[in-house]
């Protein structure tokens, strides 16, 4: 990967939550960051990289936002504007425990005045900066529909003067469902790549830790938080063995679990048991205690298969997720078997989800792999097709192309 599109995976989204800052204004600061990309485009492959490339963005957006603004404004909004970024100007000061521009900006986006599906699509492009196209994979919808969403959703924030803040304490409780799924699909996004070469985006796990750890120090009180956090650490945990020597993407069941990290096993333990003690389940605590009994196994075959597949079913009658249910299928599988498997898939087939799932690609990678172990190989190829149709990520396509592969 070349040095620009490095600095743009680890920094974009620092430039545009500190531009936003700055100006006030979420189109003006994207498209002051992605001029000052424009820029570095041309200059660092003959200047070379600067030492410090974050700030080389930040302060050429700031100043082509600067430039501009000088240029097209009237006498005394350009006066304003211009005073506001400037470096002789007192910053806006955050209302708030918390000072960090990118959270500002997760809670920005997640104002209740937007539609829950537009909050967390508008996050994932400012902060992730993922593509139109990745957020609609991620969403199971089409990509016109998902760019549609999100202009509409900058267009909102504008007409309504929505602050870029951090909310008052008696908000926050109403904000926090979409921020903790923004925070999640961030890290997601980090686990398995949507699209490109790499199976693994170490920068947006790494942040969307980095946040759940300020919304814990937020809502200390919290218990979602808290499971989000465990939930997250706990799988990180596992990014060391999923690949192998030669980059090919390794199967839970086959990973080598010496080579989980340890410390994020244990701290994620620590924050589950916490949970227990203060008995408010939910969503993503109930996922933490999945990833926590996957990483008390010392190999798969000690697995708890029937304890993770109770906790799915709590997880399911709250949630009504077409995705959780896919994930049950599993437990299914390792407690009861495919023809059982098959059946819980086959009802998701009939339900009204079914569009959504045909556009979810781990729904076809595991009907296939059910249909494989009842020796329907003829199904279970054509399951494989449709994954590998969905896959823009090539280690997972690779993976799923071997497994088809191996079919008699």
């Amino acid at each position: 990967m070349d040095p620009v599109s490095t600095v743009f995976r680890a920094e974009y989204g620092r430039a545009v939550a500190t531009l936003t800052r700055l100006l006030g204004d979420i189109d003006s600061a994207e498209e002051a960051v992605q001029e000052a990309f424009a820029v570095a485009t041309d200059r660092w492959p003959n200047d070379g990289t600067p030492p410090n490339p974050g700030g080389w963005i930040v302060t050429t957006a700031r100043n082509r936002a600067l430039d501009r603004i000088r240029r097209e404004s009237t006498r005394r909004h350009r006066y304003e504007q211009a005073y506001r970024i400037t470096d002789h100007d007192p910053e806006p000061r955050e209302v708030g425990p918390v000072d960090d521009d990118r959270l500002r900006l997760v809670f920005t986006c997640c104002h209740p005045a937007l539609a829950p599906a537009a909050q967390v699509a508008l996050t994932l492009r400012l902060l992730g900066g993922l593509s139109t196209d990745e957020i609609a994979r991620a969403f199971m919808v089409p990509e016109p529909t998902m760019g549609q969403r999100i202009s509409r959703a900058k267009a909102k924030i504008t007409a309504a003067g929505i602050p870029y803040r951090i909310p008052r304490d008696a908000d926050l409780p109403d904000r926090l469902p979409p921020v903790l799924a923004v925070v999640y699909l961030i890290f997601n996004e980090g686990y398995t790549a949507t699209t490109g070469q790499a199976l693994i985006r170490d920068d947006l796990c790494h942040e969307a830790i980095r946040l759940a750890r300020l919304l814990v120090e937020l809502m200390p009180d919290e218990p979602e938080a808290r499971g989000l956090l465990a939930l997250l650490l706990l799988t990180a945990a596992r990014r060391p063995a999923r690949l192998d020597d030669r980059g090919r993407l390794v199967r839970l069941a086959d990973q080598d679990r010496g080579r989980w990290d340890r410390p994020l096993i244990i701290e994620g333990h620590a924050i589950v048991r916490d949970c227990l003690r203060r008995n408010s389940p939910g969503p993503y605590q109930w996922q933490a205690a999945i990833a926590a009994v996957h990483a008390d196994a010392a190999d798969a075959t000690q697995t708890d298969w029937g304890q993770i597949r109770a906790l799915y079913d709590q997880l399911l009658a709250a949630t009504g997720s077409p995705v959780v249910a896919v994930n049950r299928a599993v437990a299914v599988l390792e407690t009861d078997g495919p023809a059982a498997a098959l059946q819980v898939l086959d009802e998701l087939v009939m339900s009204p989800a079914v569009d959504q799932l045909d556009r979810y690609q781990h729904f076809h990678a595991t009907r296939a792999e059910v249909l494989a172990q009842l020796d329907r190989p003829a199904d279970a190829r054509a399951a494989y097709d449709r994954a590998l149709a969905l896959t823009g990520n090539e280690a997972e396509a690779r993976f799923l192309g071997e497994r088809q592969a191996a079919l008699p």
